[in-house]
């Protein structure tokens, strides 16, 4: 399937509002429970998409639509949200990843994205040259992916109590 900015759009829009209702309102003990040692909490992973909001994809879809290749992209430290954003309730954290999703969504109708500028591209320091289609599409996949994480991480919690049902509840394995 070909990539289709309005495609992204509709799912990076509905990302915030999916986490709401995924976890907002959920007692405590579903936002901190995490897979094991160095995994994240469902509460973890909000965190870092809302630090990612401000450090990653709009960071470098910029540099790509203004600078191309002239700038490399700075690495990402995908823990910083661990002292950025340390001690923020869930519902902040929420509620400031909707806003800023919305402005950031809001700058890529200004960048008057067709196919041929979804072709710019800018430095990635580890994977070398990208193009602003793979950094949208591998955004909407994070978001995807991260659901899918979190949904995984509050299953887990329930994992020894599905009993034999386990067998059937691909989630757990």
């Amino acid at each position: 399937m070909s990539f289709e900015i309005s495609d992204a759009r509709a799912i990076l829009s509905q990302t915030p509002a999916t986490l709401q209702s995924m976890l907002g309102r959920l007692p405590e003990s579903w936002l901190d429970q995490t897979e094991g040692p160095g995994t994240w909490s469902a509460r973890e992973v909000v965190a870092h998409l809302v630090d990612l909001e401000e450090t990653d994809w709009p960071v470098r879809a910029d540099i790509i639509v203004r600078q191309g290749t002239s700038r490399p992209f700075t690495p990402i430290d995908r823990e910083r949200f661990r002292d950025v954003l340390a001690g923020v309730p869930l519902d902040e954290l929420l509620e400031m990843f909707a806003e800023r999703r919305a402005r950031n969504l809001h700058a890529l109708i200004g960048y008057h994205l067709g196919p041929e500028r979804l072709q710019l591209r800018g430095v990635h320091p580890d994977f070398g040259e990208v193009t602003l289609e793979q950094l949208l599409s591998t955004w909407v996949v994070h978001d995807l992916n991260h659901i899918a994480q979190i949904a995984r991480v509050m299953a887990k919690r329930y994992g020894s109590a599905v009993g034999p049902w386990r067998a059937y509840l691909g989630v757990l394995s």
